[in-house]
């Protein structure tokens, strides 16, 4: 739940201060959505970790699914990270006005690369849940590392510019009553 406050939050807050033409601002929202991301999958990783000889019991009173649970707390952990990243990095996407190349991003590396590596993980190796779990999670850290590097990349002056361009653009088409400020 908290990843989709982190979406909602990050692109209303990036998207408000480009189009303010504040990309000082933006960035320094970009900053603190990302340190929330990371200090939720560290508080959360915490937890999992600290019970993960318990967590199964939730599921069953059988020692083979507990212990079986306690294995896969780690990939959990990681998972949650990857999750809260991503939450934080596609609401900087959406935000920032690169809702196609996050949509690109987020295709390719659950279908490129999440899915075949789950599919020889799981079946080719023999690593059953776990190795479908290292696909997906593979696919998650793909998406992270990409839309990292893009985020990056930014330069937040020109899409403040680009931002203020097509407002512009838009704004002079507009021939009925409402003409924009």
């Amino acid at each position: 739940m908290m990843d989709v406050c982190f979406v909602l939050f990050c692109s209303t807050r990036v998207s408000n201060e480009l189009g303010a033409g504040n990309p000082k601002t933006a960035k320094g929202a970009v900053r603190v959505v990302v340190i929330l991301g990371v200090a939720e999958a560290v508080i959360v990783s915490s937890v999992f970790i600290s019970c993960r000889h318990v967590l199964g019991y939730a599921y069953s009173n059988d020692k083979e699914v507990i212990d079986y649970v306690a294995e896969m707390a780690p990939l959990l952990c990681v998972s949650v990270t990857a999750d809260s990243l991503i939450g934080a990095l596609s609401g900087i996407a959406r935000g920032g006005g690169f809702q196609e190349i996050g949509a690109y991003v987020n295709l390719g590396a659950y279908y490129l690369v999440g899915i075949p590596m789950g599919l020889l993980l799981g079946f080719h190796l023999q690593l059953r849940a776990k190795g479908l779990w290292m696909g997906t999670l593979s696919g998650s850290l793909t998406q992270v590392i990409i839309l990292a590097i893009v985020t990056a990349l930014t330069d937040w002056h020109k899409e403040v510019r680009s931002f203020h361009t097509l407002h512009y653009v838009t704004c002079t088409n507009i021939t009925n009553a409402n003409p924009c400020s």
